[in-house]
């Protein structure tokens, strides 16, 4: 498994990877309608390139060297809030789910916390996502719950995680 940052050119096959991953993860989870509309605003071209333009966001494609082929993606962003790197999405296509890309890409992640001073990572996690199962088996803990307007009428009902690098963070 190599990560590879991703730039603008890329932007196409993050949009590809964002959906035939959440056609798999979110179908029974969320309706066809909201999973639609969530990759629309989320995964825009115009929105993706804001991230990619962030000096403190970053995208990263992870690649199968086995297989030459792109098995997903991560992006995060160091200073979210004060020492702390938010882990805004990290999603696999299903084929790939299973065989070590996600536990490579924290791994990856965690040690990207040296290039910043934060000491912790959060994420949110859909509660009816058995990703939540994957978060905890690599040391994440749930600490809030959350539902949020996303609007559209649509709502994101999350369990928000962290990741405590130093335990001393208070």
């Amino acid at each position: 498994m190599k990560l590879q940052q991703a730039t603008a050119a890329d932007i196409p096959l993050i949009q590809d990877l964002a959906r035939r991953s959440w056609e798999s993860t979110y179908v029974g989870i969320i309706s066809n309608e909201q999973i639609n509309y969530m990759l629309e605003e989320m995964y825009s071209k115009d929105e993706i390139s804001k991230h990619l333009d962030n000096p403190n966001y970053h995208y990263y494609l992870i690649f199968d060297e086995n297989n030459n082929s792109f098995e997903g993606f991560i992006g995060y962003e160091h200073g979210y809030e004060i020492e702390t790197t938010k882990l805004h999405r990290i999603y696999l296509v299903p084929e790939s789910k299973g065989k070590g890309f996600g536990k490579g890409a924290l791994d990856f992640l965690k040690s990207k916390l040296s290039e910043s001073s934060d000491k912790r990572i959060i994420l949110n996690v859909n509660k009816e996502n058995n990703a939540r199962k994957f978060y905890e088996s690599q040391n994440f803990k749930v600490y809030n719950e959350m539902i949020l307007d996303i609007g559209n009428g649509f709502v994101m009902d999350d369990y928000q995680m962290e990741y405590i690098i130093h335990p001393d963070l208070t």
